[in-house]
């Protein structure tokens, strides 16, 4: 498993890029914009992170843009932990069998995600290609929130 980013959710993307860029000297190393999605995605590294990030070898900062307006209450604003692991259905079969509730199970073979015992959402995605979908997951239906 290797640490891949943390995600914020932030009201002003321009205050926020200011405020972690030209502040605190992070660097802007990928930003994708979803039309469909109404919302801007900023991936940022710190200063010594910088190359190794390019390389994604280094841990990221998600900035989160929402382009509709929301209160974020109950630590929303504070979106998740993701991990990369080698296999996602193994994973979440090793999770499951030592009682963690899947979120969201990993049906399309790429993406999943838990809750801490305080209730931080960790995302895991799979290494490289997705998997084949397969069973229990594709009929597994998402729980709670995440």
């Amino acid at each position: 498993m290797r640490y891949l980013h943390t995600m914020v959710r932030v009201h002003n993307l321009d205050e926020s890029l200011d405020f972690y860029c030209n502040k605190l000297g992070m660097h802007e190393i990928n930003r994708m914009e979803s039309e469909q999605g109404r919302f801007t995605l900023v991936y940022l590294a710190a200063p010594l992170d910088t190359d190794q990030a390019k390389q994604h070898e280094a841990p990221l900062l998600e900035l989160t843009y929402n382009w509709d307006a929301e209160d974020y209450t109950g630590g929303r604003n504070f979106g998740h932990i993701a991990f990369e692991v080698d296999d996602i259905h193994a994973t979440c079969q090793k999770l499951m069998e030592g009682g963690v509730l899947i979120n969201r199970p990993p049906r399309d073979g790429h993406m999943a995600f838990i809750r801490s015992p305080d209730q931080i959402s960790i995302e895991f995605l799979q290494k490289g290609s997705p998997l084949k979908p397969s069973e229990p997951w594709v009929s597994m239906p998402n729980t709670g929130v995440w």
